[in-house]
């Protein structure tokens, strides 16, 4: 898939008008500012360290050669002519390579909007296209709001690693939810 395609557009539950459409390279401030605000927050993710416009640069750079490779799918959301949400599929290597992990993460602001919900639909619809059958993700045990969101999306926990991450001075379980896709 190319950078910069525009997979469609669509109205938030608030009104904002919102694009879906695979990362292109302008896309990069935006996406610096977009991971360091998540870190700033202490949002449930993986990432507690800001980034750095270099290591933003490598990242983008990955990531859009795997996008014009077919070896990933990645998709942003663009509200008020700024990427307020961002997620991707990463297929596993070998024997495993019909699955794919998601991450996902929506700017604070545009959560609880169905921005998540219609990007997570998009990377579903693309999942076929590189051969995938099944989707897992990693969600931090107390971000309810997630786990309802995955739940309503068809996900199901499946596994659980227990004081897998640390966070704000404790232990929190990573739960593993999966989807098996229709195919």
């Amino acid at each position: 898939m190319r950078s910069g395609t525009l997979l469609r557009q669509f109205k938030a539950r608030d009104g904002t008008e919102v694009k879906l459409r695979t990362p292109k390279w302008e896309d990069l401030d935006d996406l610096l500012d977009f991971i360091n605000g998540l870190v700033d927050e202490e949002a449930m993710i993986a990432v507690n360290q800001k980034h750095t416009r270099e290591s933003e640069t490598d990242w983008l750079a990955r990531s859009l050669t795997n996008l014009e490779k077919d070896k990933h799918v990645a998709v942003v959301a663009e509200a008020d002519g700024r990427v307020v949400g961002s997620c991707e599929l990463n297929p596993r290597p070998g024997r495993m390579s019909h699955v794919a992990s998601l991450g996902i993460s929506v700017k604070d602001g545009y959560r609880e909007k169905g921005i998540g919900q219609e990007m997570m639909r998009e990377l579903e619809k693309q999942a076929p296209k590189l051969g995938l059958e099944s989707i897992y993700l990693e969600v931090f045990s107390t971000n309810d709001r997630a786990i309802h969101v995955y739940r309503k999306m068809g996900y199901a926990e499946t596994g659980r690693i227990p004081a897998c991450i640390k966070y704000r001075g404790g232990y929190v379980d990573s739960v593993i939810m999966t989807k098996h896709l229709v195919v």
